[in-house]
């Protein structure tokens, strides 16, 4: 239960923390973040997650990224769904403590409100087969790089700094096509806010992050190192 309570607490700051710098502060030209300081700020929270929870967790904040552990053979399978639901359930805390405080604002309007989409609903009107292919390959990427940085023979101390870097990297190439997904839980919370043409595509943000996520753990298995045993742990 613990580790639950970790992934609902680390997948609510994601949301609140990304998608609230999106809705908050990047909505306003004069305050200077733009896409930049929306793809940082995703990376911070990662970051600071991975140190406040990962020792408990392992913060995946991200049914993809579960997945993908789970297919590298990094997770239990019996720890899946129970962590994929309090995934969800953060990210929709996180999205409900966002919208009470940006429909504080007098003149709040809900519009995208940081949800994902393709076609019309792209930043930079990509396409659906844009979308698909991007979601794809910047999941799988962020899966090689959780799986390369937390295993036992990279620098331990230094794998939430790569992985917190890596989704920052992935936001700035993948914002104008999708506003960035690479995780079911953040594109569900805000897809349930804005309904109508969110949830009509909500589709393609989860079965393009498994997809992803699934071919990381199959290629990683196969590059990983060999973790050679003492006598003693044979």
């Amino acid at each position: 239960m613990k580790k639950l309570v970790a992934e609902f607490i680390g997948t609510a700051w994601l949301v609140l923390g990304g998608c609230g710098s999106a809705v908050l502060a990047a909505a306003f030209p004069e305050l200077g973040i733009g896409f930049a300081g929306v793809a940082l700020a995703f990376g911070l929270t990662v970051v600071t997650m991975a140190y406040a929870i990962g020792h408990i967790s392992g913060c995946h904040l991200n049914p993809a990224v579960s997945v993908g552990l789970w297919m590298g053979g990094r997770f239990d399978k019996k720890e899946l769904l129970p962590y994929i639901i309090a995934q969800i359930l953060g990210g929709i805390a996180g999205a409900t403590i966002l919208y009470l405080i940006a429909s504080g604002k007098p003149d709040f309007e809900l519009g995208g409100f940081a949800a994902n989409g393709y076609g019309a609903h792209s930043p930079g009107g990509f396409g659906l087969v844009a979308a698909l292919i991007t979601e794809i390959v910047m999941t799988f990427f962020f899966l090689i790089v959780i799986l390369g940085a937390t295993h036992p023979k990279a620098p331990q101390k230094f794998a939430g700094v790569a992985i917190g870097l890596a989704l920052t990297l992935i936001h700035l190439i993948s914002i104008p096509v999708t506003n960035t997904s690479v995780n079911p839980a953040r594109s569900t919370s805000q897809a349930l806010f804005v309904g109508d043409w969110a949830l009509g595509q909500l589709w393609l943000f989860w079965v393009a992050p498994i997809v992803g996520a699934l071919l990381a753990g199959l290629v990683y298995k196969y590059l990983s190192p060999v973790i050679k045993q003492s006598p003693a742990e044979k």
